[in-house]
């Protein structure tokens, strides 16, 4: 189902599609779990077990190895580990979900940040044995800079710790810990086994101490609507419609993804840089008029005055407009073996806008493991996190990541190597 097949706000809120990413150090069984998960509700087919079945059997290993589900590079398979970001996809009768299994070696932290993008929650997986590492901490600090709304921690391989209640709340604790640097709200632990299947759809036999929700369980009734920003009208426009044929002959329509905020037909807008106000006249979708849009869908907007609008303007209210600026404060995650170059220029891609900047200051590093600002190590090498200024050569309409994570994210690319090499979130 599209997101522009709903009538209304409240149908889109009830319908639940939920995108999570799975985090956490090497083994710690993120694919293991996504290939329970799709086991236990019965989302594989019979000859993807078959095949896995006969995988596992080959390599000796006791029973079937569901990670296999998840990492399909022959890469990942002959080294038993994940590489890149795989998206799998299932439903229940409640809800549709969108699975993005991420890796855990620190090489390939970019991919997480990739996968972790765009999702509701974030579950980050715990090994019962290690407890909570270096890579557990930056996938949570991660999260939390991402502004992830809900965050699930899942202490896995319990069967390892004859599932010891000690051993969970020891990790619990510890977590919370941690957690209360973060900027995170919603969190919720569960022990789980997914090798065995305890806690990830079914209730655990083992672990009757345990009062909580199963893992799916949670999935299907963590609320999510509210996760978009519903107050701030944005809409970024991509591309200007205009067929050139009699039927639809004086027609001029503004295609975009709504960012933030509810347009209805009829509502007072401005249009950025040029600050002309109209009408909306009519909301077009693929699947027909809409009375009212609001995020994510794709939309195509008609306007009552003849304004020159093009691609990398957005549409606002006249009363509740974004910061228009060209020095911004960002926290950059950043990507490439190059390290971040000070003074150094680089492409930015903003919503549809594409700019050039330039790194004017590293304000500070931030160091994984206890949080605090390290303001003499200015070298920002692969897989770092930082808080720089920068200067585009023309002015963005941006808001803070905090208030609006579509508007207030950008990529820098390397306009050499057209590489994208760093991610940053918009401090307001």
């Amino acid at each position: 189902m599209s997101m522009n097949s709903f009538t209304s706000l409240e149908e889109y809120q009830k319908m639940s599609l939920l995108r999570f990413t799975t985090a956490g150090s090497v083994d710690d069984g993120k694919s293991t779990l996504i290939g329970r998960m799709l086991y236990d509700t019965k989302s594989v087919f019979q000859d993807q077990y078959d095949a896995i079945k006969e995988t596992s059997e080959r390599r000796g290993e006791e029973g079937v190895n569901l990670a296999l589900l998840t990492d399909g590079l022959r890469a990942e398979r002959e080294q038993g580990i994940t590489i890149d970001v795989a998206y799998r996809y299932f439903a229940t009768p409640k809800r549709k979900f969108i699975i993005a299994d991420t890796p855990g070696h620190i090489q390939y932290t970019r991919n997480m940040v990739t996968g972790a993008s765009t999702a509701n929650l974030a579950l980050i997986l715990i090994d019962a044995r290690n407890g909570i590492v270096e890579q557990t901490r930056r996938h949570a600090f991660i999260a939390s800079l991402l502004q992830i709304p809900h965050l699930v921690i899942c202490i896995n391989k319990m069967d390892l710790v004859d599932y010891s209640e000690e051993a969970y709340e020891k990790i619990k604790s510890e977590f919370r810990g941690f957690a209360a640097k973060l900027d995170v709200n919603d969190v919720e632990f569960i022990p789980v086994s997914a090798l065995k299947g305890d806690n990830i759809v079914n209730k655990s036999e083992n672990m009757d101490w345990y009062q909580g929700t199963t893992l799916l369980y949670h999935l299907e009734n963590v609320h999510i609507g509210s996760d978009h920003n519903f107050i701030d009208c944005r809409m970024p426009v991509q591309h200007v419609i205009r067929p050139y044929n009699d039927e639809y002959h004086d027609y001029r329509g503004y295609a975009g993804r709504v960012a933030g905020g509810i347009f209805k037909k009829g509502d007072k807008v401005m249009v950025l840089p040029s600050g002309f106000t109209s009408k909306i006249k009519k909301i077009d979708t693929y699947d027909g008029e809409i009375a009212e849009a609001f995020p994510p869908m794709s939309v195509t907007m008609l306007l009552e005055d003849n304004i020159d609008v093009s691609r990398g303007d957005m549409i606002v209210r006249e009363n509740n407009v974004p910061d228009v600026e060209q020095d911004l404060e960002v926290m950059v995650c950043w990507f490439n073996e190059r390290p971040l170059q000070p003074r150094g220029k680089y492409a930015l891609l903003h919503t549809t806008q594409d700019v050039r900047c330039i790194i004017k200051e590293i304000r500070y590093k931030v160091n994984i493991n206890t949080l605090h600002r390290d303001e003499e190590d200015k070298f920002i090498k692969m897989n770092d996190i930082a808080r720089v200024v920068i200067r585009t050569t023309k002015p963005l309409f941006v808001d803070s990541y905090r208030k609006n994570r579509n508007t207030g994210s950008i990529i820098f690319v390397d306009e050499a190597t057209n590489e994208t090499v760093g991610a940053g979130m918009i401090i307001g």
